[in-house]
């Protein structure tokens, strides 16, 4: 689990800070989203399953929402993801 941020903010420039935040941002999303799917796996009780996939569930909304920013900041980021997005189909 992440308890420390995985980049130096103070070594990053005031124009790049906010795209990195939301990078951390993103990336703290997904390793919870990782984490309670992974407990919701191994747990033997529905009700516990259903509480922690739900969870899972909001934090990959939480995914969105930095991810929308960060393309709204980054637009390098935008157009990348949007090529990805065609080699993915063009080979799937």
């Amino acid at each position: 689990m992440m308890s420390a941020l995985p980049i130096d903010l103070s070594k990053v420039g005031k124009e790049q800070v906010d795209r990195e935040i939301l990078r951390v941002g993103i990336i703290a999303e997904l390793d919870a989203v990782s984490l309670y799917e992974q407990l919701a796996a191994k747990t033997t009780r529905p009700e516990i399953r259903r509480i922690l996939l739900d969870i899972a569930k909001e934090e990959k909304t939480h995914v969105g929402e930095f991810q929308a920013l960060l393309l709204r900041l980054d637009k390098e980021q935008e157009r990348e993801l949007i090529e990805g997005k065609k080699e993915v189909d063009e080979k799937a």
